[in-house]
């Protein structure tokens, strides 16, 4: 799942510290003076969308600025490997993700063309399930292995979305929040806040799953999802299982076209720079009060500069070795750096033939047709998943490579892969790329609380789920 969220720095005369699932500026009944000048730090899909959202809001009177010293889409990200584009990064769209269907729709933009796969599971040994061709097969070997615990947890997943799906009513008459956990409490009460202070393991094993369907099952989706064990915390847990359900979709072209296109159709100005400070400031206005502004400071092409703005939208992890930025002026003082540290995963494209005795000793490669594989945690080659890519665009008559041939496979790993590792994996390699994406917070081996804002408004301007092979397949 994708979350967004945005870190909002505005004027304190906006600021009401006891905002609470109240109205936002668009519906209070005596607006502010809108803002002229507003900067987006960050140009992934959060960035871009709340650029979008903001043009909305404000209409063509406010100047939107983006900054971003990468490339536009973060961590929707594709890469040219033979003359085709093959997703990096976040790849799959939960079907319920209505905000990505909006911009689809709104941007012209299509989905692209599915291709039928199968999955395994493979534990360091052996494939201990591989899906069939037929729905029915499947459905009576999980009956037979796990009895009615896989459609169990299908229903618990069903009931939490259900629940999630309120945040779009909220969005919808411009509620806000001031700290995360309101906004969870607003959604399910208690419950959402009870699955951040356990694992999901926990929370499973409360809900009657057996340890078994835990292990085997559980455990390889939340591993090709978030690279981690269980043991992480329920609440993102959840998000994982959401994502193995199916009618997952992408966008034909690469989903990172759906942030170029927020860019253009919000008319912000993109600033290819690296922010580096943002300072409080105070001013005095005609009419005697005090104003405060926010000074902007960043390193571009150019060298060094800075802008003034009425907002500023940090929409980058503000983690160490992420974003460095650092702030000035601030009562009381704001951190450079939030707690925590991100979870690392490196995803490695290889253009090359499979090791399909590697995976299955009695198998031929040309009778090899699982395309998605998971792992268990007594895997010990040190890989999360691996899965055989489709480019971003599907030419009529395409059809996946069989294990036998060249292809593009995606293998997701807490660590670079070492030669070793890819002889073990690949019996040829014609390209091998390596993309390290610090990509969602560390959560496992402990439960996880989340903190309240601090003197800066945490306003959740949008929340938008996608998933499935944590939408990084």
């Amino acid at each position: 799942m994708i979350y967004i969220g945005l870190v909002v720095l505005k004027s304190q005369e906006d600021l009401d510290p006891h905002h609470v699932g109240s109205r936002g500026l668009a519906s209070a009944p005596e607006p502010r003076h809108p803002p002229k000048n507003i900067a987006i730090v960050g140009a992934g899909i959060g960035g871009t969308s709340a650029a979008y959202f903001l043009r909305q809001e404000f209409g063509p009177g406010v100047k939107i600025d983006v900054y971003e010293s990468g490339t536009v889409g973060g961590r929707l990200a594709t890469e040219a490997i033979d003359g085709r584009d093959y997703e990096t990064g976040g790849s799959i769209i939960h079907p319920l993700n209505l905000h990505m269907k909006q911009f689809v729709d709104k941007l012209g933009l299509s989905i692209r063309a599915e291709v039928p796969s199968k999955m395994g599971i493979f534990n360091g040994k052996e494939l201990t399930f591989e899906e069939s061709d037929w729905f029915i097969v499947n459905f009576l070997r999980m009956m037979w292995n796990h009895g009615f615990n896989p459609l169990r947890m299908h229903m618990w997943v069903e009931g939490l979305l259900d629940k999630f799906m309120r945040i779009y009513q909220y969005q919808q008459f411009s509620y806000s929040f001031s700290t995360v956990e309101r906004m969870l409490h607003a959604m399910n009460g208690d419950e959402f806040l009870a699955l951040l202070n356990q694992t999901l393991e926990e929370a499973m094993l409360a809900h009657g799953f057996s340890q078994t369907f835990i292990n085997e099952i559980v455990t390889p989706i939340s591993r090709v999802n978030y690279g981690q064990s269980v043991r992480l915390h329920a609440f993102v847990g959840a998000i994982a299982l959401a994502g193995a359900e199916s009618g997952q979709w992408a966008v034909d072209g690469g989903n990172k076209r759906v942030c170029s296109g927020l860019l253009y159709h919000s008319k912000a100005e993109l600033i290819p720079a690296r922010v580096s400070n943002i300072a409080l400031k105070t001013r005095p206005s005609k009419s005697g009060t005090i104003t405060n502004f926010y000074e902007l400071n960043y390193v571009g092409d150019s060298g060094s500069a800075h802008s003034l703005y009425d907002i500023v939208v940090l929409a980058t992890p503000l983690h160490l070795g992420l974003s460095d930025i650092s702030f000035s002026g601030f009562s009381p003082a704001l951190s450079s750096h939030f707690p925590g540290h991100y979870h690392q995963t490196v995803s490695t494209l290889v253009h090359g033939r499979l090791n399909v005795s590697f995976l299955d000793a009695k198998r031929k490669a040309s009778d090899f047709f699982v395309s998605e594989i998971s792992t268990t945690d007594g895997e010990k080659l040190g890989i999360s998943s691996l899965s055989c890519l489709d480019p971003v665009h599907i030419t009529p008559g395409y059809t996946r490579p069989p294990a036998s041939q060249t292809a593009v496979w995606k293998v997701f790993s807490p660590e670079p892969l070492t030669e070793e590792q890819l002889k073990t994996l690949f019996i040829s390699r014609e390209h091998v790329s390596e993309k390290r994406w610090l990509a969602y917070p560390s959560t496992k081996h402990q439960s996880v609380k989340l903190r309240p804002s601090s003197s800066i408004t945490a306003s959740i301007t949008s929340v938008l789920s996608s998933g499935r092979r944590q939408q990084w397949r």
